[in-house]
């Protein structure tokens, strides 16, 4: 695997783009193999093997490119398939995910906290967040929210506040000190939910801490790229839409292109 080859990203659909960009910042010379799975979309109300079908073609589909790691760029995604999705490409490959790096920073900043977690309805069914607490032994209580309709409206690249108020209303989040955003779409409407907030409510989500893990693991591992320019990145989704392209151009200044799995 040579030090040049990208590192490839995926996503259900727009929300792993938060990601992408987050890399970008943090490893600008870096090359990025991006895979939006619009066509498959939303993973939330998919069956776990459903969900593992669709990663485990992704990933061929940058095997085939020559990625250096891959990057799950998808709370639902992560939930349903990275352990398999790491047994199907290798040891040799390394697969990180947007969930691991976050659950750390919780348990060092947020001992005894109460926090919201809003994500699809598979991530809150399946408890992941819950489970690598508890695993962490990271004292916080955890009240979750799932919440279906933000992806389908996200992808839209419309903004419709009576459900997003709707959902951040509940009375579960009552109370709580900070807010995971437990899927990658949800970050595109931050200012948003900050807003209903009165910007008094801290929001958290793991696209940076993946970006800086991402960076030391590249150091460690001697695959950081030796650029000293800017790198070619490539954006592909299984179902064009005019949704995913105004965000990627938006965040990149880039265009998609069509990929089948």
């Amino acid at each position: 695997m040579q030090n040049s080859h990208p590192i490839g990203v995926f996503d259900s659909g727009v929300g792993g783009l938060t990601v992408a960009r987050a890399i970008k910042d943090i490893l600008p010379y870096e090359s990025l193999y991006y895979i939006g799975d619009t066509a498959n979309l939303p993973y939330g109300n998919k069956s776990t093997k459903q969900i593992q079908d669709y990663v485990k073609k992704i990933a061929d589909v940058l095997l085939q490119q020559g990625c250096k790691v891959i990057v799950i760029a998808c709370s639902t995604a992560t939930a349903a398939a990275a352990e398999i999705l790491q047994d199907h490409v290798g040891n040799d490959l390394p697969v990180i995910n947007v969930i691991d790096p976050i659950i750390g920073y919780l348990k060092q900043y947020y001992p005894g906290k109460t926090l919201g977690l809003i994500a699809t309805q598979y991530t809150v069914e399946a408890a992941t967040y819950n489970r690598k607490l508890e695993e962490s032994k990271a004292n916080i209580h955890l009240r979750c929210l799932a919440t279906p309709l933000l992806v389908p409206m996200i992808e839209a690249d419309t903004y419709q506040p009576h459900i997003l108020e709707t959902y951040l209303s509940d009375p579960i989040l009552r109370d709580i000190q900070g807010l995971i955003l437990g899927c990658t779409h949800y970050w595109l409407i931050k200012k948003q939910i900050l807003d209903y907030f009165n910007n008094k409510l801290e929001i958290l989500n793991g696209a940076e801490l993946l970006a800086l893990q991402l960076k030391q693991l590249l150091i460690d591992k001697k695959m950081n790229s030796l650029a000293t320019s800017s790198s070619q990145d490539y954006f592909a989704t299984t179902h064009l839409d005019a949704g995913f392209q105004a965000v990627t151009e938006r965040l990149f200044q880039q265009k998609v292109y069509p990929v089948t799995l």
